[in-house]
């Protein structure tokens, strides 16, 4: 069910790769959608990269960077 408290307010980044052979990204969708009836769905981000596989890219490394530096803050 629905999470409640501060985390049905926490922002998630989920990535897949769009051919990828173990997981299929039909898999990472239906779970994105999940997610968005348990937390608060402006909050989560879904994205694929194409031709990606089940791996990362330097795209992928790229958005989770943005991600941790607009969610997390500074390490001083």
């Amino acid at each position: 069910g629905p999470i409640s408290g501060v985390n049905k307010d926490i922002a998630v980044l989920q990535c897949h790769g769009d051919c990828d052979p173990l997981v299929p990204v039909m898999f990472g969708s239906l779970t994105v959608e999940k997610l968005k009836t348990m937390i608060n769905p402006a909050n989560v981000t879904f994205k694929t990269y194409s031709g990606m596989m089940h791996s990362s890219s330097l795209e992928e490394m790229m958005d989770v960077k943005q991600f941790i530096d607009k969610h997390l803050p500074p390490i001083d």
